[in-house]
């Protein structure tokens, strides 16, 4: 019978740090979410392969924190919309620690200037769907792997969402639905997905690019909500997911009552 990771932890299976021995991939973690997520699980023990796709002095920063909080990780720079790029995760992570037991795809994007016409589908959906096929054959029974995406693009058809930002919206859900479709294959190897789906968070390049378009946006959207969660704050609730003992294909929610109420 396979177990997630957060089950091993329910059972004691391990001492003190609840992902101690256990190796992490963290996409696009060079800053933002995913630099604060890789350190997360590092503090809890995991040895993380850090992510970035052009600026490595700043990934190496994140790499320096948690080593310097007695962790262990370690910079890669890859473009995850190639298949080089992908490969070069994984084979990080194998020749750096041995294992991969978790995946967190947290990368995305499609708002940044000068990108081709399909970029968006290209990262949010077909480079999600390769990291994880290239991912789970080294993943172990047990292992789990994590998408993060945002209330606007998980309720895009049923909740309209600002025009700037639709097209990415769209792109990342086809690419959570991609994945999906995944799950039963996962079960099959014990491996478990978990969605964790949040409202726009302070402090994100998303956001800013948002506001930026669309002037005022970050707060009418807190004015909605009531609340906006900090990118501290929302990466503990991915984090959390690593050990979390829910069932694959689960959805956790952050922030954004008002979506919920909606569906």
């Amino acid at each position: 019978m396979s177990r997630t990771l957060g089950q091993e932890f329910a059972m004691g299976e391990f001492e003190g740090k609840t992902l101690q021995g256990k190796t992490a991939i963290v996409t696009g973690s060079s800053r933002g979410i995913g630099a604060e997520v890789a350190k997360l699980l590092a503090a809890e023990g995991a040895a993380v392969v850090v992510n970035y796709r052009q600026k490595a002095p700043r990934a190496e920063k994140v790499v320096a924190g948690i080593e310097s909080a007695g962790g262990r990780a370690v910079a890669v720079g890859a473009d995850l919309t190639t298949q080089e790029g992908v490969q070069s995760l994984v084979s990080a992570a194998m020749e750096n620690f041995g294992s991969l037991d978790l995946l967190v795809l947290n990368a995305s994007g499609g708002m940044e200037a000068g990108v081709e016409e399909n970029y968006a589908l290209k990262l949010n959906r077909d480079a999600q769907v390769n990291m994880l096929n290239s991912a789970v054959p080294l993943m172990p029974e047990g292992s789990r792997v994590i998408f993060v995406t945002s209330h606007q693009a998980h309720f895009i058809d049923t909740v309209p969402t600002m025009p700037e930002y639709e097209p990415v919206a769209r792109s990342k859900r086809a690419g959570e639905d991609a994945l999906r479709e995944l799950v039963p294959n996962l079960s099959s190897l014990g491996i478990s997905l978990v969605v964790v789906s949040g409202d726009m968070i302070e402090g994100t390049v998303t956001a800013t690019l948002l506001d930026r378009a669309n002037p005022g946006a970050i707060e009418a959207r807190r004015s909605e909500a009531g609340k906006l969660y900090s990118v501290q704050e929302f990466a503990a609730e991915v984090a959390k997911m690593a050990t979390a003992e829910v069932e694959t294909g689960h959805t956790e929610y952050v922030g954004g009552a008002d979506y919920l109420a909606a569906q």
